[in-house]
């Protein structure tokens, strides 16, 4: 009896402390208040925003990227070539921010890319679900981390946030942003997995005070993936974590990137809760394959099928 009363009461001071943290933040937010705010937005913005500045802006924080089952060593390569080329083919444009592979790709990349500042963005912990073992997703960050890696994309464990677990999944998170250290650290939150606007911001807000450098909202793997409404929730978790620790976090959409316009809606979002403070690659980046040529495409006026 007095183990069980000892391990209610650890569970009761756990539990505590992520309400305490939790209980500072505004979470009754409705879905009729973020379709309201997120209409707003797209009605009184977007349209001074859909600027060739704008899209060579946009065309600068692409994280070009393949996470395929059929991806090879050849493929990849030739991704990365692309890249190296794409400075002499396009001289007057911005180059991608990133290429994003998984981590058994990143010494070759990292042995091939020849263009300074494009990042190697590696999904590691499991990717896409996260369902392992944690020492397992330390094992391939690090590895991923010395064969070059500069930025690193980690899942959410979302089984463990919808069962109330919040222990693990801060502990999960803290874990492998000790392991990333000094290098850029994503948390997927798998938005369309969450059920809900309130658990959307509970899961951004937890991922920042375990050490997130940046929010994601998808995978790409499952059937919902980024949405102007996520985007507009974690924007403003993002902002209000800001205010209360003086620390800045970015942002990635990804997934369901299928047009140039949604680009412009998420920038225009992203810039009228966050600012200018926040316009640049190394708070703002986009995760896509398909975009890039699209915006090309849109930027030099003529169809374009380069990457």
């Amino acid at each position: 009896m007095e183990i069980i009363k000892k391990d209610l009461n650890r569970q009761t001071n756990i539990t505590s402390k992520y309400d305490r943290i939790l209980a500072e933040y505004n979470l009754d937010i409705t879905d009729e208040e973020v379709k309201s705010a997120v209409k707003k937005i797209i009605v009184e913005r977007v349209a001074e925003n859909d600027t060739l500045e704008v899209k060579k802006f946009l065309l600068s924080c692409i994280e070009l990227t393949s996470l395929r089952t059929i991806d090879t060593e050849e493929s990849i390569l030739a991704m990365t070539e692309k890249v190296n080329r794409f400075d002499s083919l396009y001289p007057g444009l911005p180059h991608v921010a990133a290429i994003c592979a998984y981590p058994c790709f990143t010494k070759l990349i990292a042995e091939s890319l020849e263009v300074d500042g494009v990042d190697i963005t590696n999904v590691c912990g499991s990717f896409p679900s996260s369902q392992t073992f944690l020492e397992v997703k330390t094992i391939e960050t690090a590895l991923a981390i010395k064969d070059g890696a500069t930025h690193i994309d980690i899942v959410l464990p979302v089984g463990k946030f919808l069962s109330g677990d919040y222990e693990s999944v801060f502990d999960t998170i803290s874990e492998l942003k000790q392991i990333c250290g000094e290098i850029p650290m994503k948390v997927i939150l798998e938005t369309g997995d969450l059920g809900g606007f309130r658990n959307i911001k509970t899961a951004a807000l937890l991922s920042m005070y375990a050490g997130a450098d940046y929010v994601k909202t998808s995978t790409g793997k499952e059937k919902i993936s980024a949405t102007p409404e996520s985007v507009y929730v974690m924007c403003q978790a993002i902002k209000e974590y800001h205010v209360k620790t003086g620390v800045q976090i970015g942002l990635k959409p990804a997934g369901g990137i299928n047009t140039v316009m949604d680009a412009i809606i998420y920038y225009s979002i992203f810039k009228e809760i966050l600012g200018e403070k926040w316009l640049t690659t190394d708070w703002f980046r986009i995760g896509t394959s398909r975009l890039t040529n699209l915006l090309l495409s849109d930027i030099e006026g003529r169809e374009i099928e380069y990457f």
